[in-house]
């Protein structure tokens, strides 16, 4: 920090580069199905064209893997929105959309974030010691810390046939990663595998085909939090402390960090607490992900990934400052944005946006993996209808990445 505040031209430097950084993750953010490590991929095969110092490029990288995550939140919480029939199974933004409160969930989503970025860089140094002195532990049992994480969340559910309906759909999920996840083929933009058709059929395909028939978004009222201020904050510090485990924990999602953290928020906090700590999750993974690969030297997410490709030096402090910085601008962006975004949804013919939406998922499916990623789009899509029909969560599909980590395979 020292180092920006005598020297105006890197601070200077550094802002047009985060800024730029910023303004791809504001469009990757806003593009429907676009999973981060798909986008990160992307841009590690473009970084070495760009000319510029390492450092720079990948203080881009990271602004721009901050800012998708304050902006995928829009199009999860603006597209899909299901009939009010399918409203119990929805995702938390979808209800709180359904009942008008959209501009309020894009407000807890982005005080999420902004909160888990000011949480997570003062503790980062902290709570990665204490993470790096149990991880070779955890390593050594891995696979029992991923069972236990599956037996609670199926435990979580509410009641015994919810809990049936989640261990099967995270039995058929397991079946599906196992079978999947190796695959390399041939495509157009070699950009990830096949995680793009895997997570847009898991949990885009099925709120798509289900908000086919749907009424689409609603008139929505004014944008007051009902959250309070407390639990607000408690449910962000809680989902920035989750995002250790996520950058730590192969197989571990933000949503299941974030059901997690809720277990240790006082009070109901339900969706709107939900929302909070899993966009706080998401983004401190970001920066965990950061000093993950400082202290055990293994890339946790797409983004540090690529950041690696382009032999970015780790200048813990002038990256710290960009990321702060892509996380202000994530925040006022994702309000002006997600606002429109909502609006415009909202006048549109919405069968005809659930159409045009799954057609665009299957286009990015082709791209990332050709015609075997359209195979695995559809089989996933199947697949994540399961916990759609038998009420349960559908963070019980992320057994797609844990049971096969799991089991060794």
């Amino acid at each position: 920090m020292i180092e920006l505040v005598g020297d105006p031209e890197l601070a200077v430097r550094l802002l047009a580069w985060v800024l730029a950084g910023s303004a791809l993750g504001t469009l990757s953010g806003l593009v429907p199905g676009l999973h981060a490590n798909n986008f990160a991929l992307l841009l590690a095969g473009i970084a070495p064209s760009v000319p510029g110092p390492p450092l720079f490029v990948g203080a881009a990288m990271l602004a721009a893997g901050v800012v998708h995550t304050f902006l995928n939140a829009v199009p999860a919480m603006a597209l899909g929105v299901p009939d009010a029939e399918m409203a119990v199974t929805a995702l938390p933004g979808h209800r709180m959309v359904l009942a008008g409160r959209g501009y309020e969930a894009i407000r807890l989503s982005a005080l999420g974030s902004l909160l888990a970025v000011v949480v997570a860089i003062p503790l980062a140094v902290p709570v990665t010691r204490v993470v790096t002195a149990a991880y070779p532990t955890i390593r050594g049992n891995l696979s029992l810390v991923l069972a236990l994480i599956a037996v609670a969340l199926i435990a979580s559910e509410r009641s015994w046939a919810a809990r049936a309906g989640g261990a099967l759909s995270f039995a058929l999920a397991t079946v599906l990663g196992a079978a999947t996840l190796d695959l390399s083929p041939a495509a157009p933009l070699e950009a990830g595998g096949t995680l793009s058709p895997l997570f847009a059929g898991l949990f885009g395909a099925p709120v798509l085909i289900d908000a086919v028939r749907g009424g689409g978004v609603p008139s929505q009222t004014d944008a007051t939090l009902a959250l309070s201020r407390r639990l607000v904050g408690a449910t962000a510090v809680a989902g920035a402390l989750a995002g250790a485990v996520v950058g730590y924990l192969p197989g571990i999602s933000a949503a299941i960090a974030g059901v997690a953290a809720l277990a240790f928020v006082p009070g109901d906090a339900g969706d709107r607490g939900y929302i909070v700590a899993t966009s706080g999750v998401d983004t401190a993974n970001t920066i965990f992900a950061l000093f993950a690969l400082l202290a055990i030297g293994q890339p946790r997410t797409g983004v540090m990934v690529a950041f690696e490709s382009v032999n970015a030096p780790l200048e813990i402090p002038v990256l710290l400052s960009g990321i702060l910085l892509a996380g202000v601008v994530g925040f006022v962006v994702v309000i002006a944005a997600g606002d429109a975004y909502l609006e415009l949804v909202g006048r549109t013919a919405y069968w005809k946006i659930s159409t045009a939406v799954l057609g665009g998922l299957i286009a990015l499916s082709y791209l990332f993996t050709s015609v075997v990623g359209i195979a695995v789009f559809v089989a996933a899509a199947a697949v994540g209808m399961v916990p759609v029909r038998l009420r349960s969560r559908r963070v019980h599909l992320m057994g797609v990445l844990i049971g096969p980590l799991m089991l060794g395979l």
